[in-house]
């Protein structure tokens, strides 16, 4: 008890921190139990009928449940795989700038995407290859036929990838700094005395040296592998790209508020969060064998 007293501040501020997962995270967990019911709002959770595994007979029979597994699946892999190396490589080039008003006015233009909203993110990209964008004006002028990207199926899913890049990657980066923040300098001039340039610097000392951040962030995005993204899918997509757009939280979306199926909906995000939790706690198995640093 003592002890508890001696940190009363530290645990009074992390009282906010443990009351917001308790509320958005913790509590909502109750009605988890939509799933199995036939949810009518006004009986309530409780007094709504039992139906047992329906929800999930029919989302698994469902034609549109294989194509939303595999829009979902495949666009998070090309986020992974595109995406991913974008912020550490940014981070190293960013570390080797020694001109700090240079490193910070850079650093300040690719960190502002972050703080906008996908509303207004958006908003940007189709004023930029919308219909009357900037490059169908462009091309308009020069006498080619005018482009519509974000109705076109065949790019889409490299519209969403690109698009997620640029919003992200400044603001991703802030933790490969912060890593790189930690190496010790007279690691480097070691490597200079024996001869080496920057490449076998950054081989050597500075990839070695934040080799544990990007294993415990692969384990974060592997186990997110089946959230591509609500926000900016719903956003940018239209019923034009549903076949390679559709993912499973904007049909949890369509399902659950548009049409008020709640039990499928709530089935549908139970499975994609008993999937999420099984990547989670592979990768950090997996990351834990080979010797990294896991999250536990």
């Amino acid at each position: 008890m003592r002890k508890i007293w001696h940190w009363r501040y530290f645990y009074l501020l992390l009282a906010p921190t443990l009351l917001y997962f308790l509320v958005f995270n913790y509590i909502p967990f109750y009605g988890i139990v939509i799933a199995f019911k036939n949810f009518q709002p006004f009986k309530g959770v409780w007094d709504s009928p039992w139906v047992g595994w329906k929800n999930f007979d029919t989302m698994f029979s469902s034609v549109k449940f294989p194509e939303l597994i595999r829009n979902t699946v495949l666009i998070s892999f090309y986020r992974l795989l595109f995406g991913f190396p974008v912020p550490i490589l940014f981070a190293l080039m960013l570390n080797e700038i020694r001109l700090m008003w240079f490193k910070r006015t850079i650093q300040t233009i690719t960190y502002f995407p972050h703080f906008l909203s996908w509303v207004v993110f958006g908003g940007i990209v189709f004023n930029v290859i919308g219909p009357s964008g900037i490059v169908n004006l462009v091309l308009g002028n020069l006498g080619f036929e005018p482009l519509n990207l974000a109705a076109n199926p065949e790019v889409f899913r490299s519209l969403v990838v690109v698009t997620g890049i640029l919003k992200e990657f400044g603001w991703a980066a802030i933790i490969y700094l912060a890593a790189l923040t930690g190496i010790d300098p007279h690691l480097y001039e070691a490597v200079k005395v024996d001869g080496g340039g920057k490449l076998k610097q950054i081989w050597h000392i500075t990839l070695p040296g934040i080799r544990p951040m990007i294993a415990m962030l692969l384990i974060l995005q592997l186990a997110s592998i089946l959230d591509a993204g609500f926000e900016q899918i719903l956003i940018l997509s239209n019923p034009v790209v549903y076949s390679v757009g559709d993912i499973i939280d904007t049909y949890v979306y369509r399902v659950g508020l548009l049409e008020a199926n709640y039990g499928l909906a709530t089935a549908v995000g139970l499975f994609k969060g008993v999937i999420a939790a099984v990547l989670i706690v592979s990768a950090n198995h997996i990351i834990r064998r080979t010797g990294e640093k896991s999250l536990w």
